[in-house]
């Protein structure tokens, strides 16, 4: 199976903030749930292009060959759409990756968005939700989920984050109805 298909639902990364800042302003999902999963109010793409490490993940089937250095690198296109590319290390040390595209959902924040690590001839018939929910106000890191809180990622422009950050990330799970528990730590 190719990592495009393990990335199928969604990727690696996305933000943890306190909440009355840009970082950690949050805006109610559609959902009705008692700890709703919210996202940031506004992400500015050109800062958050690059390249992030993932530092932790709710395990899912679409990485499990990804043994350490898993990062995720976003590219703006002239279309509007974001390139995404996976990348990770195996237990046998070769290097896994996949290159996808994102669409942007939600353009008065930039906080939805779509991503698809599968194409047929251009078309991309599936879609995963990838949903930023905290953003680091330097954009050191992000908190990354998706309404059903299947899938979560922790990105850094580093690959492990300070204490502080962490209690940070901790408090955007929480804020969203993750369990912490339900995260790894991921390799670097």
């Amino acid at each position: 199976m190719t990592l495009a298909l393990r990335f199928l639902a969604i990727i690696v990364l996305a933000a943890p903030l306190p909440a009355g800042d840009a970082r950690g302003a949050e805006r109610d999902s559609t959902r009705g749930a008692e700890h709703a999963v919210t996202t940031v109010t506004g992400v500015d793409l050109q800062r958050y292009a690059g390249l992030w490490h993932e530092v932790a993940k709710i395990p899912n089937r679409f990485q499990k060959q990804c043994a350490r250095g898993a990062t995720a690198e976003y590219s703006l296109r002239e279309d509007g759409r974001i390139t995404v590319v996976n990348r990770c290390f195996k237990a046998d040390g070769g290097q896994d990756g996949v290159e996808g595209v994102a669409k942007i959902v939600d353009k008065a924040t930039n906080a939805k968005l779509k991503v698809s690590f599968v194409s047929f001839l251009g078309w991309r018939p599936f879609w995963g939700d990838y949903w930023i929910i905290g953003l680091d106000e330097e954009y050191q890191w992000v908190v990354v989920g998706t309404p059903d809180r299947k899938y979560g990622w922790v990105l850094a422009r580093t690959p492990t984050l300070d204490e502080r950050s962490m209690e940070e990330v901790a408090a955007v799970m929480a804020r969203n109805g993750y369990r912490r528990e339900a995260f790894e730590t991921s390799p670097p």
